[in-house]
């Protein structure tokens, strides 16, 4: 088990000590528990974030290099879907 030493403003603290005692009341543990739980919502949280910045990078550059003027034309791709699965295209 790691140890932590961090320093918070006093009003931070107190409010924290608050909400812990609120939510999971006194005890041994509950604020250490509390902590663990916190920096575990922010780890998640980091990550989301990095995975939605990602995903909007690559939306906004693409995933596939069409010509200049490409056109879908949804008649011959399904005509080329349904010769693909009769194997004759």
């Amino acid at each position: 088990m790691g140890t932590m030493t961090i320093n918070i403003s006093d009003e931070t603290e107190w409010k924290f000590r608050q909400a812990v005692k609120e939510e999971l009341g006194e005890g041994k543990g509950k604020l250490g528990k509390a902590v663990e739980e916190s920096l575990n919502k922010w780890i998640s949280e980091a990550k989301e974030a990095k995975l939605r910045q990602r995903a909007i990078e690559t939306l906004k550059k693409g995933l596939y290099k069409l010509p200049k003027g490409y056109v879908f034309k949804r008649d011959e791709a399904y005509e080329n879907r349904i010769r693909k699965i009769l194997g004759t295209g």
